[in-house]
Formats: structure tokens, C-alpha cells, sequence
């Protein structure tokens, strides 16, 4: 059924890209159609391999575009036309190497040539194995688009075509559609970029050890997808944690605090807001052993430790220190008291409170919070952390619109 939406009458180009959830692009043409939207298909060639053009043609009733040096269609429609005609051009799915390509600023092919020749709104829906989706360079083409605010939507985790588990299945069509519509509704958040951080940090001992924390990652995947919903460009820096990532939410995995300091670091340009939700061991061991340590008093009383540097205290004094930087204080005791200390030494614009005595809030679906500023304390209403970081970042998207 066709929905009154930000995708009515929307001209959207839909570029088909080489791999097997070619399938899914279908589905998603379909749904698109549903919403009101004016699609036309642009594919690469190797998308062909998987899903006939007559398929899309059928689907959309628009000859679907491949070649940029197709004679018949630049004669009725060039692609510098196609490119001033769409308002929103979709990759879905996207390889690897036509992220790559597109953030590189390359221009091999008809859909890639769009893409540069184009200034409408722009998104991907990511699809590949899931080692390439964890591949160093991937993340550094993914951080790319997405400081020129594209929008990134999934990948999903679960079973892949190859038989691995992991990260890299392009998202289900409809939930791509639902995130287009919340982001590109032009939402409090609709171009501002949110870098957020989640979860455990893991300290290595030796190659079987590790210090850690009982942190689940739940309250920062929740305000990654709070502000996603509410139009943010998000990025999600987190930990080892055991949770889907959010739609419409691009996200890097680490595992040391050394790590997700230089993933925030290169993350940090023309970033609005930060928000520090993870959970960074403080300590690490200075010298992790190579080798498996065996059970032995003098094995575990001569682990010397040495500080972790402080991300969030990192970001706040960072020349490119982000509109808005707000922290998490989790207390046992005290904890209003700790958590104003916290807000001073560190320059924070604002600190999330909450009592962890016992530890059992980790791991839970609901929490209660207190938002401190300066010159204010807002316990916010007890709910699901879903609930609660909504509201948490309704509060800071009225926050930032008033520091701009």
C-alpha cells in the first residue's frame, strides 16, 4: 500500500550492484513503489550475473540503465540529466569494491559516475563477506562517505551466502526503507554527524586473557539507534558486544581502549555531538605476554598495570572538539556527587548518571538516568533503555539547536 511519505513523488535512482542480495533489491524496488516513489534502476554489470534487467524493468516500467555509453538512452535521458533528476541515489546492495570506488571519487561506470556527478541525498546499503566487511580499508572508505554525509544503512549480522557468521548482510528492503524515510524526513538530527561509543573495552593478558568490565553495550546501541531514528548521521564505535547493530548506523568494532581511541580520533572531524557510553577498562597490563602465562603465584602477582589514556577527556580537548561532548558516570555510590566531578574535570557539556551498586543494571533492558549540566540535574523517566535514550537524545538535539 502506498504511504504519504518523504518518498512520494521522490525521483530515486537505485543502483544494482555485483552480489548475491541482488535479490533483495527486488523487494526493495517494490516497497519503494508502494511509497510513491519515481525509481529508476541503474546497474553495473556485474550485477547482471545475478538478477536480469527485464526483472527491475518489469518492476519499475523504466528501461533499466547499465552503460554510460549506451547511445539509445543517453539520447533520452544523458546521465548528467539522470544525475540532476534524482533526488536520492540508493546503492543497495553495495560491494566492497563499489564502496571503495565510491570513496575514492572514482568514475568507472555508469552508477559511479552518477554518484560523483550528483549533489542529492545519498545512501548505501552495504553487502559483503563479512572479513571484508572488518577489513581495515573498508572502514576507512566507510568513514569517508560518511564524512561527506552518506547515509550507511546496515550491514545485518547472521548466516552468509558463503556459510560465514558474521557482519555484512545487506539490510531486509523494508527496514531500508523505514530508515530512509527517518533520516531523510529531515528529523532534529538530519545532517549532524553523532560519533557514539559502546560497550567493553578487552585488555589483554596474555593470548587467552583479558582484563574487562560487565558492560552488554545495550545503552549505547540504543542511543546510536535513538539518534539515527531522529535523522543523525551515526557512527558507532564499539566494543566486544554480543548486539545487532542499529539500521541506518555505521559501526566499528574494536577491542582495546588504544583501539577505540584511534577509531574515535579518525573519526572525529565536523562531528556535532559525541557521547561516551562505553565502558573503557582503565587499566591495562603493560606487557601482555605472547605467551599462554601458567597458573602460578608469581604469574599473577607481577601483572604490572599502566593507565589507559582517557577517550572522552581525549575528544573534549581535541582541537576539532565536537559541538557537544557528553559523558556516562556509572557510580556505585555517590553518585550525583561523582557525577558533577566528572562533568567539571573532564569539560563536558553534559554527563548521563546512573547507580550500577551490586552491577545489576548491566546487561538489563531497563535503567534510570540523570542528565547533568552546569547548572542543572533531570532525572529522566524511568523506562527500557529504547525508551530512555530516545529521550536522552530529544534532550540533546533541543541542546545542540541552541549552541549553533
Amino acid at each position: 500500500m502506498t504511504r504519504t511519505s518523504w518518498l512520494q513523488n521522490r525521483h530515486i535512482v537505485l543502483g544494482v550492484t555485483g552480489g548475491i542480495a541482488c535479490y533483495k533489491a527486488c523487494e526493495l524496488t517494490r516497497e519503494l513503489g508502494r511509497r510513491g516513489a519515481l525509481v529508476q534502476i541503474v546497474m553495473t554489470e556485474a550485477a547482471t550475473a545475478f538478477v536480469s534487467p527485464l526483472t527491475f524493468q518489469a518492476l519499475t516500467n523504466q528501461e533499466v540503465r547499465i552503460s554510460v555509453l549506451d547511445a539509445k538512452a543517453e539520447a533520452g535521458m544523458s546521465h548528467i540529466e539522470l544525475a540532476r533528476w534524482a533526488d536520492l541515489i540508493l546503492i543497495a546492495p553495495c560491494t566492497a569494491n563499489t564502496l571503495a570506488q565510491l570513496a575514492t571519487g572514482q568514475a568507472s561506470d555508469l552508477l559511479t559516475t552518477l554518484w560523483t556527478a550528483s549533489e542529492c541525498d545519498k545512501a548505501i546499503a552495504p553487502s559483503m563477506n563479512q572479513q571484508m566487511w572488518k577489513h581495515v580499508q573498508t572502514r576507512e572508505n566507510l568513514a569517508l562517505l560518511i564524512d561527506l554525509g552518506v547515509a550507511v544503512i546496515g550491514p545485518d549480522s547472521g548466516i552468509q551466502a558463503c556459510g560465514d557468521i558474521g557482519s555484512g548482510r545487506m539490510t531486509e528492503p523494508m527496514e531500508v526503507v523505514n530508515t530512509l524515510e527517518s533520516q531523510l524526513a529531515r528529523g532534529p538530527l538530519a545532517h549532524r554527524k553523532v560519533v557514539i561509543t559502546a560497550g567493553p573495552t578487552y585488555e589483554p593478558i596474555d593470548p587467552v586473557r583479558y582484563l574487562a568490565n560487565r558492560s552488554s553495550g545495550k545503552m549505547g546501541f540504543a542511543l546510536a539507534a535513538a539518534a539515527s531514528r531522529l535523522g543523525g548521521s551515526v557512527t558507532l564505535i564499539s566494543g566486544p558486544a554480543h548486539l545487532e547493530t542499529p539500521s541506518g548506523v555505521a559501526r566499528i568494532d574494536i577491542e582495546t581502549a588504544q583501539e577505540m581511541l584511534v577509531a574515535v580520533e579518525n573519526s572525529l572531524d565536523d562531528t556535532d555531538i559525541f557521547i561516551g557510553a562505553a565502558a573503557v577498562c582503565d587499566m591495562r597490563p603493560a606487557k601482555p605476554s605472547t605467551n599462554k602465562l601458567k597458573k602460578s603465584i608469581d604469574n599473577l602477582s607481577t601483572i604490572a598495570l599502566t593507565e589507559n589514556v582517557d577517550v572522552i577527556q581525549a575528544v573534549a580537548n581535541d582541537r576539532r572538539r565536537p559541538t557537544l561532548v557528553i559523558g556516562f558516570a556509572a557510580e556505585t555510590d555517590s553518585v550525583l556527587e561523582n557525577a558533577k566531578e566528572k562533568l567539571l574535570a573532564k569539560s563536558l557539556d553534559a554527563v548521563i548518571a546512573n547507580c550500577v551498586a551490586n552491577g545489576d543494571i548491566f546487561g538489563l533492558d531497563n535503567t534510570q538516568v540523570t542528565l547533568i549540566q552546569n547548572d542543572m540535574e533531570n532525572p529522566l523517566t524511568p523506562g527500557t533503555k529504547a525508551e530512555v535514550a530516545m529521550e536522552i537524545m530529544t534532550f540533546i538535539s533541543k541542546f545542540l539547536s541552541k549552541r549553533i
